[in-house]
């Protein structure tokens, strides 16, 4: 049994004007200057699409919709797992401003792969691609 931490995190693939929103972790962040989806830890008591709403307001002042769940995606760092809870959403108000974050970009989806993401957001921004594609595709 490991005795390793797992942590539950909601983390939104916010869509707009045909870009997604990829956002930089500070220097004083765990993960400094990594990319990843924004979202945070799932508190207890808390579903995943109340946790989403939460944290996004509180690290970006944006309101969003929740639209759409990819598959959870587990990921093991050195020192904790964490397990990712991925949604597709779109902002309905607030204007961003970083609280937390170093940065954020707009890119298109074919663009993703070239940031340096945190390890446990690379298999979500594949298989945000692939959802993509299927349903593009269909």
């Amino acid at each position: 049994m490991s005795s390793m931490k797992n942590i539950q995190v909601a983390c939104a693939i916010i869509e707009h004007n045909g870009r997604v929103l990829a956002a930089q972790r500070s220097e004083f962040m765990s993960l400094p200057l990594k990319w990843e989806f924004p979202g945070g830890k799932i508190d207890d008591g808390e579903n995943h699409e109340e946790c989403l709403i939460r944290e996004l307001t509180e690290e970006l002042n944006i309101n969003v919709a929740v639209e759409f769940l990819l598959p959870p995606v587990n990921h093991d760092y050195t020192n904790f797992s964490v397990m990712l809870h991925p949604f597709i959403c779109t902002i309905v108000s607030g204007k961003i401003i970083l609280h937390e974050h170093k940065a954020i970009v707009w890119l298109s989806p074919q663009e993703l792969p070239s940031l340096d993401w945190a390890a446990a957001d690379i298999p979500v921004v594949f298989a945000y691609l692939e959802n993509l594609k299927r349903n593009v595709f269909q």
